[in-house]
């Protein structure tokens, strides 16, 4: 087999499956770097396929053939990583995989780490960070809503929105340059009031966007938990609403003593059902545990569906949606309560409409919303250094607040100091992308 020479200022040959291990008719063998022409070459005995069409060809390893697989050149920098890159589809025994991962490692290529495709991508500037997220989403995305909110980030939605603060927060610096440099009484007096006007804008601008919650909420899913008391038939609506038996049900108060959760998708939208321990006084220790836990639950979900029999109970939270269950065994309930029965279905479609309800309240959205804990850090400090610009009265001090705010923005998309926010973003990925 021919050695192929190394080039330093090129960056090493990487290869990796982009389909998932196991049993299938294809395996996709994704490789991308310096010299990928070369040992694309070597593979398909000194000859290239043209870029961007499928070819068939015979892979060999010296005078061994390996597989008869699809090749894909894609010459650098229109290719996802910006680099020469190619792709073989491969029959998927282990046997073929593992011989065509031999050769391209006595090749000169070497095995890629977590999301290291994407990074390069991000570095030879095919996408910013904020794209990069949006393609780990997308591979992530369970649901209809988290499909299309990962797609509308990849296409730059909230890179263009971030993008663009920057630029008026650059604009804002370069006026307010103009003031320490021209420092002209009348000029000032006027100027400043449109800077100023400016700053309050996009301090109203990013509070609104830290304020939406549903690029989150799509991301993660709704949680709902079903709270109340012992026996209320909690766990029997949890295997009613996710259509198996994923909870313990029996007429023995107590029988959930820890938090069961499970996945619902309605409308497209993820959710997260939540079934709890009973809420009653116990001296039990591990039953008070499970009800503490409960309650922890409770605060912390989006929905509250609370379970009772006979009177309405206090409500644990203010929205909370009170549930009369067992109406199998009492058809005497008030025409204005939500009333079901967990065992035959009665009243279930008029509770999902109104967990439909609710769910779309919380979704309903203007703008592009952020989808990760990093994104509202680092708007919630571009916003503090906007307002630390407003108290300041030296305008030297005001120019350096907007300066960091700007940085702030600029970290977020990858502008600017990225390399210590590199490997905590792409070990998230598969090793594939």
């Amino acid at each position: 087999m021919t050695e192929l020479p190394m080039f330093s200022d090129l960056p090493a040959p990487i290869f990796a499956l982009a389909t998932g291990m196991g049993r299938a008719a294809i395996a996709v063998m994704r490789v991308s770097g310096g010299g990928c022409d070369r040992i694309l070459r070597a593979l398909c005995a000194g000859r290239l396929p043209q870029p961007r069409r499928a070819s068939l060809r015979r892979l060999m390893s010296g005078d061994e053939i390996l597989d008869e697989a699809v090749v894909l050149w894609f010459p650098g920098p229109n290719a996802y990583t910006g680099e020469d890159s190619f792709e073989l589809h491969l029959h998927a025994g282990p046997a073929v995989i593992d011989g065509v991962a031999l050769a391209l490692t006595t090749l000169g290529a070497r095995p890629a780490e977590p999301g290291e495709f994407t990074r390069r991508a991000v570095q030879a500037g095919r996408m910013d960070l904020l794209q990069a997220e949006a393609v780990a989403d997308l591979i992530e995305a369970e649901s209809a809503s988290q499909r299309r909110q990962a797609l509308h980030q990849a296409d730059g939605a909230l890179s263009r929105l971030y993008d663009g603060w920057a630029q008026r927060l650059r604009r804002l610096l370069a006026q307010h340059e103009a003031l320490i440099d021209f420092p002209d009484e009348t000029l000032s007096a006027a100027v400043e009031g449109v800077l100023e006007t400016e700053r309050l804008d996009l301090q109203a601008e990013m509070r609104a966007h830290l304020a939406d919650h549903r690029g989150e909420l799509v991301r993660r899913g709704v949680t709902i938990v079903i709270a109340g008391e012992p026996n209320a038939g909690k766990s029997s609506l949890l295997n009613a609403l996710s259509g198996y038996d994923a909870a313990i049900v029996t007429h023995r108060p107590g029988t959930t003593r820890d938090v069961i959760a499970v996945d619902w998708v309605l409308d497209g939208i993820k959710l997260r059902l939540v079934d709890t321990a009973g809420l009653r006084e116990t001296e039990d220790e591990i039953e008070a545990e499970g009800i503490r836990r409960a309650m922890f639950h409770v605060k912390q979900a989006d929905i509250v569906l609370q379970l009772y029999e006979g009177d309405p109970p206090n409500a644990l939270t203010p929205d909370a949606l009170l549930v009369r269950n067992k109406i199998d065994q009492d058809a005497m309930v008030e025409e204005s309560v939500l009333a079901i029965s967990a065992i035959n279905g009665d009243g279930l479609d008029a509770l999902r409409d109104e967990v439909r309800r609710r769910v779309r309240a919380l979704m309903a959205s203007q703008g592009v919303p952020l989808t990760r804990a990093r994104h509202r850090a680092g708007i919630q400090e571009a916003l503090a250094h906007l307002e630390r610009a407003g108290i300041q009265v030296w305008p030297e001090l005001r120019g350096e607040e907007f300066r960091l705010s700007m940085r702030a923005l600029g970290r977020l998309t990858g502008q600017v100091d990225v390399e210590s926010l590199l490997d905590v973003i792409f070990s998230q990925f598969c090793i594939g992308k």
